[in-house]
């Protein structure tokens, strides 16, 4: 959100300054592993659709302007197994934020509220968002589940959902060019250095780092897990830092069934109990380059300095026994990468767009879900920088309010 933020800001002709502790894009944050889903009909509430909308369009402007290849339309495939979807035919739920301040001591969730992808009603919401904003959609039943995707192995009480104009983003390439975009538009990117502090001064900002002090009317935090350095309570409460792995199982033994053109991103929720669920990509590495599928865990929290970047054998076994094993054909056992990242998550999965004081706004990491919709937040966010108001409605993703 960040080099989003930087890019539209300079588009714009502002004076802008982007700084980052470390030289993105890199591999310390919420930001890398390849590929990120993106989806058009979005299952966490229908509020997030304008920016998944708009997002799509500005790719497709920088993807013109520059030659990069940042988004790769497949196809996109949610399901829904069993009892995972306990909520069907029911009006989907909107999730909503307590204001901060009305919380009694001591009930903060240590965890958020599965407002995500192996959520009850998730499929629903994501079929009710689609026809509300006329998104091209087919749903679909177990038989024809199958015969679009024998790579699945269903067991005929899956219903699923398919969305033309899903697909995947490159996220290390989104970030390298939109910053360099931004640093052609005449934006000063300072990589490599540690913002220290923000404090008021007179009308506007000062911005102190381990190398200097600067000066400008608004500051735009969007520092992803290391957000809490920059706000507090009890908007730092919002805010809670998860450990998540990427794995890239073997499939040189199936490989042309899960190529490009073959094989499309997919959500798969088994129902064995809230947020039991799977998500993956096509094989987009070569032969050799194995088949990328993640899940989630909420069970400790932890920070960006503190998290283990190592990923051991008997997680890849377990989740391959969990979620591939018996689900995906001719996926092989053996892992051959995995990755770390971190979600940064509120209670209710949602966002934070929000002034923090008058000349501080605030852009939230965004609960394993944002990376789809940060090109539209970035423009937003400049338009809130520059004239205080918005095409896109924020009010729902207020810290304060209970909209």
């Amino acid at each position: 959100m960040g080099s989003a933020a930087v890019y539209q800001l300079a588009k714009r002709g502002a004076r802008v300054i982007g700084i980052d502790r470390y030289s993105p894009p890199h591999t310390l944050g919420s930001t890398h592993g390849d590929t990120r889903v993106t989806r058009l009909a979005i299952g966490e509430g229908e509020h997030f659709v304008p920016f998944a909308v708009r997002s799509h369009e500005i790719w497709r402007e920088l993807e013109s302007e520059t030659g990069a290849s940042v988004m790769t339309t497949t196809g996109g495939l949610i399901m829904s197994a069993g009892n995972s979807d306990s909520g069907k035919g029911e009006p989907p739920r909107q999730p909503k934020r307590l204001p901060p301040l009305l919380r009694k001591e001591g009930s903060f969730l240590e965890s958020p509220s599965q407002a995500l992808h192996g959520s009850t009603n998730f499929l629903e919401t994501t079929i009710a968002a689609a026809e509300k904003f006329g998104i091209g959609h087919r749903v679909l039943d177990a038989g024809e589940i199958a015969a679009a995707y024998p790579q699945f192995v269903v067991d005929g009480s899956e219903r699923g959902y398919f969305e033309d104009e899903a697909g995947f983003l490159r996220p290390e390439l989104g970030v390298a060019t939109q910053l360099g975009v931004a640093e052609k538009l005449g934006a000063d990117i300072h990589r490599n250095e540690h913002v220290l502090r923000i404090e008021k001064d007179g009308a506007g900002v000062r911005v102190t780092t381990d190398i200097g002090d600067y000066r400008a009317a608004t500051a735009i935090v969007s520092a992803g897990p290391w957000v809490s350095e920059f706000v507090r309570s009890p908007v730092a409460d919002l805010f809670k830092v998860y450990r998540q792995v990427l794995y890239w199982f073997d499939v040189s033994a199936a490989y042309e069934q899960y190529v490009l053109g073959t094989f499309p991103i997919f959500i798969w929720s088994f129902g064995r109990f809230d947020g039991d669920f799977v998500y993956g990509f096509p094989a987009i590495n070569g032969r050799d380059g194995g088949l990328k599928v993640a899940s989630e865990e909420f069970h400790a929290t932890t920070s960006p300095d503190q998290a283990e970047r190592s990923v051991t054998d008997e997680e890849a076994s377990r989740v391959f026994k969990s979620y591939v094993s018996g689900r995906l054909t001719g996926v092989g056992e053996r892992c051959v990468r995995s990755a770390v990242c971190l979600y940064t998550s509120t209670p209710d999965s949602n966002f934070v767009i929000d002034w923090l004081d008058e000349n501080v706004l605030l852009a939230s990491p965004c609960s394993g879900h944002g990376f789809k919709h940060s090109a539209a937040i970035g423009e937003t966010l400049a338009e809130l920088a520059l004239t205080r108001t918005s095409k896109i409605d924020v009010s729902p993703f207020s810290s304060r309010s209970d909209a």
